[in-house]
């Protein structure tokens, strides 16, 4: 694997979020993957868990590092944790206790940013909510992440990634087709829809927070998973209402563009994607085969959507006799867009990453390890740094009580000994 250690000078910079402050009280995917990105350009970010701390900790194998008895993580952190939750801290706090409530609240007013995706309602009964946290620190800025918002006749109702793939529509439109082996709706392979929401909400925090600077009015963003996949239907959305077409699960193929899906090759399968009708007739050239570009019945890409099945047949006949990479490469010099199906093993193997940076490896004070996949935008004058790794449960616990709160050790103790707060070093 590419390594990268990304401990350097451009690190210790100040980020564009440089002195920006995050409460995390989010869990699981999509609000840690927001609070992530803002830790990622800049921003401190503490993340607030339970004593029995984010439910992806466990989720796994695989998992990583040594156990850690101080915090009672038995079986070091998951990978699934830890792609969501570096340049953070970790403070672990009962608020179902007053006195859990009261240090949160503590460190709302000093925020610039709240995020959470408790059940609507949920903090309502603690004063964690937006109305009461806006009401101690005017200017923050508030974001709930749901499965269906605040309102609405399914607003009470949990939601995961899931759920919203299949009520939202994506699931209709993948996989593949009706009379195909293996046809059924399919979800994708990744959480794509807590993944879009935490960028969603980065967006939209961004946002909220100019208006906060230039007014001192903060505000309450109200994210749902649904409304974020149905968002993400792009295309598909307005091809219904400009024009009433459903679509349909298509396999590999495109709905609308032809050539533009997976050929197999004599050795495995690729991507080629053409869009326009220059790499068409290079494809077509490099293929072998001039006379499809010259045949009427593919002369646009309008009827080549008709005769899709023939067009894709002759294709599919010319890709089988070359091998993967030198076909891939006579494309790409040709300027069609294409591509091998890289297994994830060959994506880290791939000498464009490494080129990019794409991976970085974080230490932890006990010397384990961190790998981590780095920010994918390069900023020029303010980078993305990496100056923390996944922390381990409560282990900025007593750190943050301290720094950012002052509380002395006979503070810290009592909220110990009361079972309030846990911990590293408590």
């Amino acid at each position: 694997m590419p390594s990268q250690t990304p401990a350097s000078a451009a690190d210790l910079m100040p980020g564009a979020l440089d002195g920006v402050r995050v409460l995390d009280l989010s869990r699981v995917l999509a609000g840690p993957w927001c609070t992530q990105l803002l830790g990622d350009l800049g921003a401190e970010v503490i993340k607030v868990e339970s004593p029995a701390g984010d439910d992806t900790r466990a989720w796994g194998p695989p998992f990583l590092g040594i156990p850690d008895q101080t915090t009672g993580n038995k079986a070091g952190e998951s990978a699934y944790y830890l792609c969501a939750n570096r340049n953070k801290r970790s403070i672990a706090i009962d608020f179902s206790k007053a006195e859990g409530v009261a240090l949160i609240q503590d460190l709302a007013k000093k925020a610039d940013i709240v995020v959470e995706n408790f059940k609507v309602g949920g903090l309502e009964r603690y004063g964690l909510d937006s109305k009461s946290l806006l009401r101690i620190n005017p200017r923050l800025v508030y974001c709930s992440i749901t499965g269906f918002g605040q309102h609405g006749p399914y607003a009470d109702r949990a939601g995961y990634d899931y759920v919203a793939q299949g009520m939202g529509g994506f699931m209709s439109i993948n996989g593949q087709p009706d009379g195909e082996p293996g046809a059924e709706p399919i979800k994708a392979g990744v959480a794509i829809c807590d993944l879009f929401t935490g960028l969603y909400a980065a967006t939209s925090v961004l946002a909220a927070l100019r208006h906060a600077e230039r007014t001192g009015q903060g505000q309450h963003i109200d994210l749902a998973l649904l409304d974020t996949q149905i968002a993400m239907l792009a295309n598909h959305s307005l091809s219904y209402l400009v024009g009433g077409v459903v679509g349909t699960r298509l396999g590999n193929a495109h709905a609308t563009v032809v050539p533009y899906r997976t050929f197999d090759a004599q050795d495995g399968a690729l991507v080629i994607a053409t869009g326009n009708q220059r790499q068409f007739a290079a494809l077509c050239e490099v293929l072998g085969c001039p006379e499809i570009f010259t045949d009427a019945r593919y002369a646009t890409n309008a009827v080549r959507i008709k005769n899709r099945a023939s067009l894709e047949a002759s294709l599919g006949e010319a890709v089988k006799t070359f091998k993967v990479a030198p076909l891939v490469d006579a494309l790409c010099e040709a300027g069609v867009p294409a591509g091998p199906i890289n297994a994830i093993d060959q994506v880290f193997a791939d000498p464009q990453i490494e080129a990019r940076g794409v991976v970085g490896r974080l230490q932890r004070e006990n010397g384990v390890e961190v790998p981590t996949v780095n920010y994918p935008p390069h900023l020029s004058a303010t980078p993305a740094t990496y100056r923390r790794p996944a922390p381990l449960l409560g282990e900025h616990t007593v750190e943050v009580l301290r720094e950012e709160l002052g509380l002395d050790a006979e503070k810290i103790a009592a909220l110990k000994a009361a079972g309030v707060i846990a911990g590293k070093d408590i």
